[in-house]
């Protein structure tokens, strides 16, 4: 059996490049008791992979090293097993790498065979943790009430949304394009959606939420969030997630701190490694909402394991598309 994969040559200068690649030929990978091999079939390719590409000192998992396989989150079938828990034909999903074939363990994630690969980088997994516990641990949402969200047409964002809409919430997203607005409202199911590159954005943000902004979900950190905190009601919560990589140089002013105190609003910041005891749980709860149709997904698939550096360079260098960025071999 094949088994390629693609090598970390270098860490990228400014924009991501093809020369930081370096695709290799391997020979199976061996296992050992506990452990079983798997056949990936997708992977997603996600904002935090800039960071591992960056050695940034914010890291969301272990640093990549130059010669290392690039790491990413892939879901497979169980081919051969030296764990019961995990027989030949589960599909699995978890923290991978670049390479066709990889050896799972214990730290992955049995899926229900049912479940679409895309589904289960969309909606399940990360993606559907981190929704989960910002929104039902985090925000602890009131029937209601309104929610922002920035950067609302990328996996999460869109899901939680969607989550929010369930519950009964007022929902309100921020993107960077009118296509993407679109979408949210049309296909998703947002109330409103403001487009960061349209002008008179305070006055479009006050017409979309006139009742005030009760919870506001940070994953951009782009200058509109200016105009946000000072629309946030008494008592309103600000949850912080994934900051992109990208934005790390740049100097956004902070929030006016007489602003917050006053208003008693409530920030939190939040890393999805701190709450993996709640996988299951996640799991358990967006398969029910799943079920009913009152969550759904936007996959855009590549085809072809050839096209990963091609695919994550597009990604990082140009426009991201909407939801889930997917390669299926």
């Amino acid at each position: 059996m094949r088994n390629q994969a693609f090598r970390l040559s270098r860490y990228p200068q400014g924009k991501f490049s093809m020369d930081i690649f370096d695709m290799v030929p391997l020979p199976l990978p061996h296992f050992t008791e506990g452990e079983f091999l798997v056949m990936q079939t997708h992977m997603s390719l996600d904002p935090v992979m800039h960071a591992w590409l960056q050695q940034s000192k914010f890291q969301h998992a272990p640093p990549m090293h130059i010669g290392e396989i690039l790491q990413s989150y892939g879901v497979g079938k169980v081919v051969e097993s030296l764990n019961p828990n995990f027989p030949v034909g589960a599909q699995v999903v978890g923290l991978t790498g670049w390479s066709e074939y990889i050896v799972g363990n214990a730290n992955m994630y049995l899926m229900d065979a049912s479940l679409a690969p895309e589904a289960i980088l969309s909606l399940f997994y990360f993606t559907g943790l981190t929704a989960y516990v910002c929104l039902f641990k985090l925000a602890q949402p009131k029937q209601g009430e309104t929610l922002i969200i920035t950067d609302a047409a990328s996996a999460v964002g869109s899901l939680l949304g969607q989550l929010a809409k369930a519950n009964g919430l007022s929902v309100l997203g921020i993107t960077d394009s009118e296509e993407k607005c679109q979408w949210l409202m049309q296909e998703i199911g947002f109330d409103a959606a403001i487009n960061t590159h349209s002008e008179h954005l305070e006055s479009q943000l006050k017409a979309a939420a006139p009742n005030g902004i009760d919870i506001f979900f940070e994953n951009s950190d782009e200058p509109i969030q200016e105009l946000i905190y000072p629309q946030m009601n008494p008592y309103g919560r600000v949850i912080i997630t994934d900051m992109p990589e990208t934005q790390q140089h740049k100097a956004h002013p902070i929030p006016n701190l007489m602003q917050i105190q006053h208003k008693h609003l409530s920030i939190q910041g939040f890393e999805v490694h701190d709450y993996l005891e709640l996988m299951q749980e996640s799991h358990c709860v967006l398969a029910e909402y799943f079920a009913q149709g009152k969550i759904k997904y936007q996959a855009h698939v590549i085809e072809g394991f050839e096209n990963l550096p091609e695919t994550l360079i597009q990604y990082f260098n140009d426009a991201a598309p909407m939801g889930k960025l997917i390669v299926r071999f």
